[in-house]
């Protein structure tokens, strides 16, 4: 297989990735499966080492960023996650992991519509050249929960620890399970359950996603899935060079904008993945 593809696409990738701070995973794998002829089971394995190598590199950048502490906890915690969603991948058909990843799609694809109407509403209509994770509802949450945060009961500190251990195993079964890094989740959960601001939370689970990455690739070793090295790593490399290209593009566009477009396509790929499995099937 020529290089070039897995190149330009990762590339692609990458911008994208670098303009909305997520969505290498969600991307990567129907572009294993549909362009660059891999199985589900094997683009599953190939996502994980683009989205672990993609995060470490940005993690490289905005370390000063962090919380390693509570970041290291969520990740360690999601490994368990990553482990049993890696074994059950290992037990569905691959039509059936495509009708599934669909699905994923289609929520993420929601997730994201409903929050370009927010960021929308939360602007007043004017525009906004931050990251889509910067959103002013999100922000304003932060403010009044951090306070509570330290003034926490017994009971409401056992709740906050319960609900961090659920968050990151179930952060962890769907990194392992689809190959995603799941920073459309990790993000929200660290802000709205661990109260960080924007920016910490987009930085910190770049450092969850690298753990939940590796676990997940770790749960793979010795089983019969392979991943093609002469297509993902291209593929990874690109994307490396593609993120700092649009992390610049951000200065230049509409939050809102961004995010509605990033929604239309996930639901645009969930489109053509749904049908081209019913085809394949």
């Amino acid at each position: 297989m020529s290089l070039l593809l897995p190149i330009v696409v990762g590339i692609c990738v990458g911008i994208i990735v670098g303009l909305l701070g997520a969505g290498g995973g969600i991307l990567s794998v129907p572009i294993l499966v549909y362009l660059l002829g891999q199985s589900p089971h094997n683009a599953a394995a190939g996502s994980l080492l683009i989205v672990g190598a993609t995060s470490l590199i940005a993690l490289i950048g905005r370390r000063k960023e962090v919380h390693w502490k509570q970041g290291a906890v969520f990740g360690a915690l999601s490994i368990t996650g990553s482990f049993i969603g890696s074994f059950l991948n290992s037990l569905v058909s691959p039509n059936l992991l495509m009708y599934l990843f669909s699905s994923l799609l289609v929520v993420v694809a929601g997730l994201m519509f409903r929050k370009a109407a927010k960021e929308k509403n939360a602007a007043g209509g004017k525009p906004r050249t931050m990251s889509p994770y910067t959103d002013a509802n999100a922000q304003v949450c932060n403010k009044n929960t951090r306070g509570n945060a330290n003034s926490q009961r017994p009971n409401s500190r056992l709740h906050h620890w319960i609900t961090i251990i659920v968050a990151a195993v179930l952060i962890g079964v769907l990194t392992g399970f689809f190959g995603v890094g799941g920073g459309f989740a990790v993000v929200p959960a660290l802000t709205l359950i661990m109260h960080f601001d924007m920016k910490e939370a987009s930085a910190t689970s770049l450092l969850v996603m690298v753990i939940a990455s590796l676990a997940g690739l770790a749960a793979r070793m010795g089983t019969a899935i392979q991943i093609d090295y002469l297509s993902v790593l291209p593929f990874a490399f690109a994307s490396m060079i593609g993120g700092p290209i649009g992390a610049s593009l951000t200065r230049k566009t509409k939050s809102t904008t961004l995010t509605f477009l990033f929604a239309l396509l996930l639901l645009i790929v969930a489109v053509y993945t749904l049908s081209a499995t019913l085809l394949g099937a």
